[in-house]
């Protein structure tokens, strides 16, 4: 498969809230942790490198800041090598924000890339469900917990 043909994921969801919000839910690992991974090492600031922890899986990634736009975009860097994934916000006139994910990067075979590439698109629609319920309900979903329950480390 050439670059040109690599998968790439694109994710969306509304979420009801103004896109302030939704900008310090993903900067903030005091948010984020209620809907995404355990612990994060420092907030998102513009060429900052941190740890984000799933500790339930005994599992971590770093993280490079590449763009920050407040209330508007996101472009952090992660894996190895390294996938961009861009969060966009697009702030309705209603106070809702339409919140977009894109993920490009999946190297190895094509049966590789693919399946690697569905595995991120599952991810993400965990991300911005559970984030969707935390900012618009206060519930945690525990989705990313619940996901692989059999696979959790003491």
């Amino acid at each position: 498969m050439t670059n040109a043909k690599r998968p790439v994921v694109n994710q969306q969801m509304l979420i009801r809230k103004p896109a302030a919000d939704v900008y310090n839910a993903l900067i903030d690992p005091a948010q984020t942790t209620h809907f995404w991974f355990t612990r994060g090492s420092g907030p998102l600031q513009p060429g900052a490198v941190v740890t984000w922890e799933w500790e339930m899986y005994g599992v971590s990634a770093q993280v490079r800041v590449r763009d920050l736009q407040p209330n508007r975009r996101i472009l952090i860097e992660w894996q190895d090598p390294p996938h961009p994934v861009e969060f966009t916000l697009d702030e309705r006139p209603d106070g809702t924000t339409l919140v977009k994910i894109t993920v490009q990067g999946f190297d190895g075979s094509d049966d590789e890339a693919v399946a690697a590439a569905l595995d991120s698109m599952g991810g993400f629609t965990f991300l911005l469900s559970a984030m969707k319920a935390w900012l618009e309900h206060g519930v945690e979903l525990n989705v990313v917990a619940d996901h692989f329950p059999d696979h959790h480390v003491a």
